[in-house]
Order: structure tokens, then sequence, then C-alpha cells
């Protein structure tokens, strides 16, 4: 059974930063993919950031020079660096894995895998 399990969040004030990490475990197949995404309080989930299966690194274009995804696969372990956090970057974010990418009339699309985490919550205060 997979699971994937978050930590890391916490209160922040603006300006600040926090790593958010993501521990798989009961994998029988190599992680080919990972990302996060986060949903605040009245909206809809979003994507954060992805490392795909192509090796493309992606990002939502409100987080881009802020944010870093990596991953140790020493340690199947996927992280998100948050740095210059933001009041607005408040939401639960969500690990998820093996979603799938490709490119529907010119426009690059990645969707979500069938693998999440509970999630862990992030709170930045202004």
């Amino acid at each position: 059974q997979v699971q994937l399990v978050e930590s890391g969040g916490g209160l922040v004030q603006a300006g600040g930063s926090l790593t958010l990490s993501c521990a798989v475990s009961g994998c029988t197949f190599s992680i080919n993919a990972a990302g996060w995404y986060r949903q605040a309080p009245g909206k809809q989930r979003e994507l954060v950031a992805a490392l795909t299966p192509s090796g493309r690194t992606t990002y939502a274009d409100s987080v881009r020079g802020r944010f870093t995804i990596s991953r140790d696969n020493a340690k199947n372990t996927v992280y998100l660096q948050m740095n210059r956090l933001k009041p607005e970057d408040t939401a639960v974010y969500y690990c998820n894995a093996q979603g799938t990418e490709g490119w529907v009339s010119g426009t690059y699309y990645y969707s979500p895998g069938a693998y999440w985490g509970q999630g862990t919550q992030v709170t930045v205060s202004s």
C-alpha cells in the first residue's frame, strides 16, 4: 500500500521560509513523478510544483522563483522549499505521486496521479 506522509507545515510570518517534506513508502515501483498541490479555503486544489515523468520541473506562476521542488531518491522523499512566503500562500499543501503529462493543442499539461498525502497546513501571517 503506497503511503505519502507530509510534514513541515506551520505558521510563519510573511517573508519567511518553510520546507515541506513528503515521505513515500510502500511502493513496489519507481516513483517517476511527484508534485505538490495546495487548497485554500473556498478555492479549488491547484498545482504548485511538480517533477514530471519526462524530467521537467513545472511551477505555478504564483510561486515561480520563490518555491523549489526537489527529491531524494535514496530517502524516497520529495521536498518543497518555500521562500519569501506571502499570506496568499496560506493553504493545505498536499503531496501527490505518479502524475502524468502531455500536450493538448500545443498546451502542456500535468495531471495528478492516484496517490495523495493527508495534507499539511501552511499559514502565512501578514
